[in-house]
């Protein structure tokens, strides 16, 4: 049985932040976001955890593994090197979405994101380490079929950026309302989600939704393990497996060894 734990990352009060006491250059509140994202990414990869950038402001962390001492030299980390701070909800399910609903709470329930005088909360307990188990996380890495034969070779990068946030669009949704699973698109072509124990038959449907309702076809590796980084290395080879057989749907083998990188 899944037992996600998920961190919400909220920088405080960032809107207000952005506008006093002028408005600020937007290529530099990019290049903030983005560094930002990739300090985080990097601290919370290097404990074996998953981070994603929704929308940059608000970020959400897989972060089994990673305990209260490792969340506060995150806020410390960031304080130090950053004109912002930030916030962390951290909640634990085996569905990936009550998780982050816990999550959000233990930091709406402080003060809001705009609150000015709101810093630095950590609210939440992990999940202790006696409890955690190898099958805490499934993640699944979906993949568009033939994405640059079908549009990156063939459509301005444009139309083609179009058809793959469909598909995101869409996978996104149906994981969420129907199995209460959490979908990340990280890239290219490449959709990452974190979910409950999902059979082989629910990930056809899924594919299939999205097939029928935004005419992009998928396949999916998933894996299985105690942390983000193991679990999501297995689903890459399962992956790869769907590339070499021509199926959609692999499993992982539990024997698959992670990389180091």
């Amino acid at each position: 049985m899944t037992n996600t734990q998920l961190t919400l990352v909220q920088i405080d009060n960032y809107g207000p932040w952005t506008v006093t006491p002028d408005p600020r250059r937007e290529m530099d509140l990019q290049t903030l976001q983005s560094r930002l994202f990739a300090d985080l990414a990097q601290f919370v990869g290097s404990r074996d955890g998953y981070a994603f950038f929704t929308r940059f402001d608000n970020m959400v962390a897989v972060t089994n593994g990673l305990d209260r001492d490792d969340h506060e030299l995150l806020q410390e980390s960031i304080a130090n090197r950053y004109p912002v701070t930030l916030s962390l909800g951290i909640g634990v399910d085996r569905s990936p979405a009550v998780a982050l609903e816990r999550a959000t709470d233990r930091i709406q329930r402080v003060g809001s994101a705009q609150d000015g005088d709101r810093r630095e909360v950590l609210s939440g307990e992990t999940l202790p380490e006696a409890d955690r188990s190898d099958t805490d996380l499934q993640i699944a890495h979906f993949d568009v079929n033939d994405a640059t034969g079908k549009y990156t070779d063939r459509l301005n990068e444009f139309d083609t950026f179009i058809h793959i946030e469909q598909g995101y669009a869409s996978l996104m949704r149906h994981l969420r309302e129907e199995h209460g699973a959490l979908s990340f698109f990280v890239g290219g072509d490449n959709i990452i989600s974190v979910t409950p124990d999902l059979t082989e038959d629910q990930y056809r449907d899924a594919i299939d939704h999205v097939e029928a309702e935004a005419d992009v076809e998928l396949k999916v590796g998933v894996g299985t393990a105690s942390n983000a980084h193991e679990a999501g290395f297995a689903a890459k080879h399962a992956l790869e497996d769907c590339r070499h057989r021509g199926t959609t749907v692999e499993f992982a083998d539990a024997a698959v060894e992670t990389a180091d990188d």
